[in-house]
C-alpha cells in the first residue's frame, strides 16, 4: 500500500498495489484492494484520491480509479474496472459492478445497483435506483449484447427507478420516482413518470416548485442569483 498520509483503521484489510490519496480516511472493517476473480493480490491496482472518506465495510476491488473526495456509505461495494471522478458519494449498500464509467459530482444514492453504465458529471441518482445490462437474461450470447445505460450530465433519476439495457437519459432529464424506463432515448430537459415511463412535461421548466419559493422546480439552475440563494 502506498499511503501519502491517509488514516486508516486498524481493523480495515489494505492489499499490495493500493494508493490512498493524502487526507483520506479509511474506516472501520473496510477491504480495499481485493482482487476480482482470476486475478492475484497486488496484480492490479487500486487508486483513490486525496480527501475521501471510505466508511465501514466498505469494499472496493484492485482494478479500479477513483478521484478526490470520495465519500462511501456503510456497507457500499465497488468491484473492478471501474473509473469513477471527483466529489462522488456512493450510498449506503449501493453497489456498482464492474464496468461503469462515472464522472464527477455525482450522487449515487442508499442502495443502487449500476454494472456497465456511463454517468455524465452532475447526474444525481436516488435511493435503489437499479440499472439492468442484460436484455435477456441467461441468453448463451450475453456478452454480445450486453448494455448498460448512459446517463447525461446533469440528468436525475428518482428513487427505485428501474432503467433497462441501453437506454440512454438526456442531459437534464428528470425520470419520476418509482418509474420503469424501457425508451429507448429519453429527450434532454423532458420529465418521465410511470411504468412504463412516458412523457409527462416536455421541459423540466414546466415542474412547478410546490412552496413556491423559486419560479419553477429548476429556476435556480438557470439564474445565477437564485443559484447563491438570493432568491425573494
Amino acid at each position: 500500500m502506498t499511503s501519502l498520509g491517509a488514516i486508516v483503521h486498524p481493523t480495515a484489510v489494505v492489499a499490495a498495489n493500493v494508493r490512498l490519496g493524502s487526507g483520506t480516511v479509511v474506516g472501520e472493517y473496510v477491504v480495499l484492494g481485493r482482487a476480482p476473480r482470476g486475478k492475484k493480490e497486488g496484480e492490479l491496482q487500486l487508486v483513490i484520491g486525496p480527501d475521501s472518506v471510505i466508511r465501514p465495510f466498505t469494499t472496493i476491488y484492485a482494478g479500479t480509479t477513483i478521484g478526490a473526495r470520495l465519500q462511501t456509505g456503510q456497507g457500499a461495494s465497488i468491484r473492478e474496472d471501474n473509473v469513477i471522478g471527483d466529489d462522488v458519494s456512493v450510498g449506503t449498500h449501493a453497489s456498482l459492478e464492474f464496468g461503469n464509467r462515472v464522472g464527477s459530482r455525482v450522487r449515487i444514492h442508499t442502495g443502487c445497483f449500476l454494472e456497465l453504465v456511463t454517468i455524465e458529471d452532475e447526474v444525481f441518482v436516488g435511493p435503489h435506483v437499479v440499472f439492468t445490462d442484460d436484455p435477456h437474461p441467461q441468453c448463451p450470447a450475453y456478452l454480445q449484447c450486453v448494455k448498460g445505460a448512459t446517463v447525461r450530465r446533469r440528468a436525475r433519476v428518482g428513487a427505485n427507478s428501474t432503467i433497462l439495457p441501453g437506454v440512454e437519459i438526456g442531459e437534464d432529464a428528470l425520470i419520476g420516482a418509482g418509474s420503469v424506463v424501457r425508451e429507448r432515448r429519453i429527450a434532454p430537459r423532458t420529465v418521465w413518470a410511470g411504468n412504463p415511463a412516458i412523457r409527462v412535461k416536455d421541459d423540466i421548466t414546466d415542474l412547478a416548485c410546490f412552496i413556491g419559493i423559486y419560479p419553477h422546480a429548476y429556476a435556480w439552475l438557470e439564474e445565477p442569483a437564485l443559484k447563491k440563494g438570493a432568491h425573494t
